[in-house]
């Protein structure tokens, strides 16, 4: 595939996240995906791997953090990698603490599906956002 197909998908992807359409976000995923999300001390660190975690990542997203972006992302590629980068604001629920959050997602396509996501994301904020201030003693 070529590197605007390649950029196609990622598109795709992305709408189909954005707007969550998961007969179409499992037809542009790999079934072996791999998403990682870094960090520690926040609600969806970790590494999801497979349509069924893809999912279950997906559905805990939106239970969990209210995110907007206020500006498109950009995108960027070279072969089968194509970088997304944007800006997201929001909050995490259980807090109510906002946060924002300057992102560079790393995404593979091979043969027409979405194989590999790697988010470079600000963990610091976000670990921030999902603290549970300690309460005073009695």
């Amino acid at each position: 595939m070529s590197t605007q197909d390649n950029v196609q998908i990622v598109k795709d992807f992305f709408a189909a996240m954005g707007s969550y359409n998961e007969q179409d976000l499992l037809g542009l995923a790999a079934e072996d995906i791999e998403w990682i999300i870094p960090g520690e001390g926040w609600p969806l660190a970790g590494t999801y791997r497979g349509h069924a975690e893809l999912v279950a990542v997906l559905k805990k997203a939106a239970n969990e953090v209210e995110t907007k972006y206020p500006t498109p992302p950009e995108f960027v590629a070279q072969g089968d990698w194509v970088l997304v980068i944007g800006v997201a604001t929001g909050k995490i629920k259980a807090t109510n603490r906002t946060f924002k959050d300057d992102w560079v997602f790393a995404i593979t396509v091979r043969n027409g599906k979405v194989t590999k996501i790697r988010e470079y994301i600000d963990t610091q904020a976000l670990a921030r956002a999902s603290e549970i201030p300690a309460r005073p003693r009695p």
